[in-house]
């Protein structure tokens, strides 16, 4: 499958999240192992499984290594809607992933290429490859409609 492709497997899974009650942010995520092989697709469920840590790049992490039953995803990719925040930056550095393919940038808290750089520090044991833009004007045209419609309410 092609980048924009599987940015459309993650909007949709962004696209449930906030249809979701109780409502997540709707950030979606996959994972590709190194055949090209779809081993997770998920999104956002802080606010479904009240955890913090329950970014939709964490639950695919999880999920891929689960399937794959290990830990190292070398020679996968990650495509996620938004650009990932320090907490998952960090993850994907320590799961080894190879790619990662974003859609909008977050120049709030984004940590891969806008506010930081995690992903690809020089001075950590692994970097990663990085493309951004896939769809970018959709996946950010989701976050903002989502977050006008909250403040509506």
């Amino acid at each position: 499958m092609t980048d924009d492709e599987l940015m459309g497997l993650a909007l949709a899974q962004a696209r449930a999240a906030a249809d979701r009650e109780p409502a997540d942010v709707p950030i979606g995520a996959v994972v590709v192992g190194p055949g090209g092989e779809v081993l997770a697709v998920t999104g956002n469920r802080r606010e479904a499984d009240e955890d913090p840590t329950a970014h939709a790049e964490v639950l695919a992490l999880r999920e891929a290594a689960r399937v794959q039953g290990r830990w190292n995803l070398t020679g996968c990719t990650l495509v996620v809607t938004l650009e990932p925040c320090t907490m998952c930056a960090g993850a994907i550095v320590l799961s080894r992933v190879e790619r990662v393919v974003v859609g909008a940038m977050d120049p709030k808290a984004g940590a891969a290429g806008s506010l930081y750089d995690l992903v690809r520090e020089p001075r950590l044991n692994h970097r990663v490859e990085l493309t951004t833009g896939v769809r970018g004007q959709e996946c950010g045209d989701l976050l903002r409609e989502f977050f006008r419609a909250r403040r509506r309410r």
